[in-house]
């Protein structure tokens, strides 16, 4: 008797979670979409170099086809898959009975370290590099450059996600959490925004900032290979990808592809959907790394 009450606080913590899961994903990412517009136009870190209406009109059309598309093909998403694994006694945490809070950390870091190995992977493979430059073909960035991915690479992304999930078996809301830390630190590290270089330094122990993550969208190849973390910092550290600052400077750098420059490629929707399918993979891919470039 004394553990049925947490039973059914967790029980009712999870139907909350799943059924609310897209109006709170939904509530969260719009908040902070505004908040990150509103700071870079106010303090922006860098001047943009297309022009800003074309590019977001764009942009988040690729986001609102991908969104589209998740919801016909996924319908539950990630949590989903958790409350699945959760019925069923899936997966390592599901196995150790731990109580929520500390579930809840460990999946959100575990997560977080498979999205890092992923990005990784996605830039060693050239199959999957090929739809990964349509994120790093963007001739600026900002906080729309934070949601733009090509379809396929959005459904890649997220059968991998079901497969962690399946094999660590986190609580719902640890999944719920972990999806709204995503796109709230890839919407902050990609924004052009200004931080005062102490607070930059100060915060990027803990979390990528957007100092940090620019350098992985120069045009110079040992860069973009580099700072592969979208939320905690530390990966990159412990697996020997991190660089401090771009060589040219984060005013000075040249953000994009360089073999691929054309608007019509880079900025257009239908160039961004029709880009994995064109040309070939000769640089960037990390296996093509020029090792000596590296200091």
């Amino acid at each position: 008797m004394p553990h049925q009450p947490q039973q059914d606080t967790s029980i009712n913590m999870d139907d909350f979670v799943f059924s609310h899961e897209p109006a709170l994903r939904l509530g969260a990412f719009l908040g902070i979409f505004v908040v990150m517009a509103l700071w870079e136009l106010l303090a922006p870190r860098r001047p943009l170099t297309q022009r800003k209406a074309v590019r977001w009109i764009n942009n988040i059309a690729l986001v609102a086809v991908n969104t589209f598309l998740l919801r016909i093909l996924f319908p539950t998403a990630a949590v989903g898959i958790a409350a699945l694994a959760a019925e069923r006694d899936w997966g390592l945490l599901n196995q150790l009975g731990l109580t929520l809070l500390p579930a809840v950390a460990i999946s959100v870091v575990i997560l977080d370290v498979a999205i890092y190995l992923q990005h990784v992977m996605f830039h060693a493979i050239p199959l999957f590099w090929r739809l990964h430059r349509v994120h790093h073909a963007d001739l600026d960035i900002d906080v729309t450059t934070g949601a733009r991915f090509h379809p396929i690479e959005i459904i890649l992304s997220l059968l991998i996600k079901f497969a962690v999930i399946l094999l660590l078996g986190p609580p719902v809301l640890a999944v719920l959490v972990f999806e709204v830390l995503l796109n709230a630190t890839s919407m902050f590290n990609h924004s052009n925004v200004w931080l005062t270089a102490w607070l930059d330094r100060g915060l990027r122990w803990l979390i990528v900032t957007p100092d940090m993550h620019r350098v992985h969208h120069s045009h110079l190849e040992h860069e973009t290979n580099s700072n592969f973390g979208f939320n905690l910092s530390c990966w990159d550290r412990l697996f020997g990808t991190y660089r401090d600052q771009p060589d040219e400077g984060h005013t000075g750098m040249r953000i994009g592809i360089d073999t691929w420059r054309d608007p019509a490629h880079c900025t257009r929707l239908d160039g961004l959907l029709l880009l994995p399918f064109q040309g070939k993979v000769t640089d960037y891919a990390i296996n093509r790394r020029h090792w000596d470039q590296t200091p």
